[in-house]
């Protein structure tokens, strides 16, 4: 098959033993036994009361029904809800129930934060759906027994709906309005060709993230639906990596900075003993990379190693090998279907070389925040919305990001907000005031620290530090905990009460450079 159908539906229907997925334990899955399930998945979540327009929620690992839901609700014209799998009860509650998520499916690996997450949210006992065995979860095998293989009737495209962080310290839904139109009658891979990623062409993606995060999902879905078997990793190794693009010849991935770290740290002799080859396309974002891990994977890997600009609202830029070698440092020139533009804080529009704010916008449709009107609002001009990194754009279009969101911490390529981290630590009656940033690590990039001033009453030292990161355990999902906890007599803040986080952060960075 020389060109793929437009979506995976079609392409299950014209070549349906053709192996499309396979799960992390090596199982094959043929385009039409996984066209089945997702069949039978529409037509029992309809039973389980969705209609159009609806949401669910799902708390899964890397696997086919983390595939199966999203290509549910890609026919049915759901909302499919990732939550990601590190949360832990409290913040998966505020998730399920902000969206209005009508069923929760989880797996048993994550069971008590589900259990914890469905109870908080009063969602109901026939709402609740496990991969495996969890309390008060029904099977979900349930929801796909006795329901017909057959194609659902009334089908329509529906959307991820991804939560995204923000200064609030509360995540928000990116809710798009939903087409009404067939699957079908959008072309469901055309971003991938935004890279140089062709249709069927021999291409193989790996998975080797997260479905959860924004960017592997939306590179995943748009590789299958334009006929590109995916294979699937649960937990990232660097070496299995390896073994996995020599043993399926896989062509082109979605990566972080991280993960180019750990490859590079393993033995040559190792590194050796795999044939990446195949690889056409390493595309990598979601954090910094460092120019020297850049130009190590590139003299190993070669020309693959792309890079990309992007937020999860929409909008980006994107450098091949041969940009960044001519621009180093750049993460690239817009997207066809996208704009970039620099202003200053007064909305003045600034021209090439100089320093703002950048903003995004794509010519493909627009979004909000769901039951956040005034977050929908703020931050854009027209068309145009930020994120609020600042950079600059040079004479050739080519953006340089000079900074990043003021106070976001990336540890491992994951955006962590500090808001959401203060605010859990001010809960603890011996904490005064509290401010949370990243500091250096070697393998991450940052870490989380915390600094504390103690409140009346209560004594500075590592007794109280253990108390409060425990405390902390108990509130936040562990990428988001501080990893240790310094205390200030005072806290630097202006007469207003603005934090003066740049005096707390510069010394933990003497020596170091901070990624930009």
């Amino acid at each position: 098959m020389s060109q793929a159908p437009n979506g995976f539906w079609a392409q299950a229907t014209a070549d349906p033993e053709r192996v499309m997925l396979i799960a992390p334990d090596g199982e094959e899955w043929t385009a039409g036994r996984l066209h089945a399930a997702v069949n039978q998945l529409v037509h029992g979540l309809r039973a389980a009361g969705l209609e159009r327009g609806d949401a669910f929620a799902v708390v899964l690992p890397n696997g086919v029904e983390f595939f199966t839901a999203y290509l549910a609700a890609s026919q049915a014209g759901f909302y499919l809800v990732p939550v990601n799998h590190h949360l832990v009860g409290p913040e998966i509650a505020w998730i399920v129930s902000d969206s209005g998520a009508k069923v929760l499916l989880a797996h048993e690996r994550f069971a008590e934060a589900a259990v914890n997450a469905a109870d908080e949210a009063k969602l109901p006992a026939e709402q609740r759906y496990a991969v495996g065995s969890v309390e008060g979860f029904r099977p979900y095998a349930q929801l796909l027994d006795g329901q017909p293989e057959s194609v659902p009737e009334e089908r329509t495209q529906g959307w991820v709906m991804n939560y995204t962080s923000g200064t609030t310290g509360r995540p928000r839904g990116i809710r798009r309005p939903l087409s009404g139109k067939l699957p079908e009658e959008t072309y469901l891979g055309g971003f991938l060709g935004i890279f140089g990623v062709k249709p069927f062409d021999e291409n193989v993606h790996l998975v080797c993230s997260p479905l959860y995060h924004t960017a592997v999902l939306q590179f995943a879905g748009a590789s299958l639906h334009i006929g590109h078997p995916l294979v699937l990793m649960d937990k990232w190794t660097p070496q299995e990596m390896l073994r996995l693009i020599d043993t399926y010849k896989c062509t082109h991935t979605h990566m972080v900075p991280t993960q180019f770290h750990r490859l590079l740290a393993l033995p040559q002799a190792t590194k050796s003993s795999y044939d990446v080859s195949s690889m056409r396309h390493a595309i990598h974002g979601a954090a910094p990379c460092p120019d020297h891990v850049k130009r190590a994977m590139i003299e190993w890997w070669g020309t693959c190693v792309e890079e990309y600009y992007a937020a999860s609202e929409g909008g980006g830029a994107f450098a091949t090998a041969e940009d960044w070698l001519k621009k180093p440092g750049t993460v690239g020139k817009a997207w066809p279907i996208s704009e970039l533009a620099i202003f200053d804080d007064d909305g003045n529009r600034l021209a090439p070389g100089e320093l703002g704010t950048v903003y995004m916008q794509m010519k493909t449709g627009g979004f909000s925040y769901h039951k956040d009107e005034e977050k929908t609002k703020k931050n854009r001009i027209g068309d145009f919305f930020t994120v609020g990194d600042l950079g600059m754009l040079d004479e050739d279009g080519y953006l340089y990001l000079r900074d990043r969101k003021i106070d976001m911490i990336i540890s491992g390529g994951v955006n962590i907000y500090p808001a959401e981290i203060e605010s859990a630590l001010l809960t603890h009656p011996a904490v005064a005031d509290a401010a949370a940033f990243g500091i250096p690590h070697a393998d991450w990039g940052e870490q989380v620290k915390a600094v504390i001033e103690p409140a009346e009453g209560y004594t500075a030292g590592e007794a109280l530090a253990t108390e409060i990161l425990a405390h902390c355990e108990r509130q936040l999902a562990g990428y988001k905990r501080p990893k240790s906890v310094d205390f200030i007599e005072t806290m630097p803040r202006d007469p207003n009460g603005k934090l003066y986080k740049r005096r707390l952060r510069e010394p933990y960075w003497e020596g170091h450079e901070r990624p930009m």
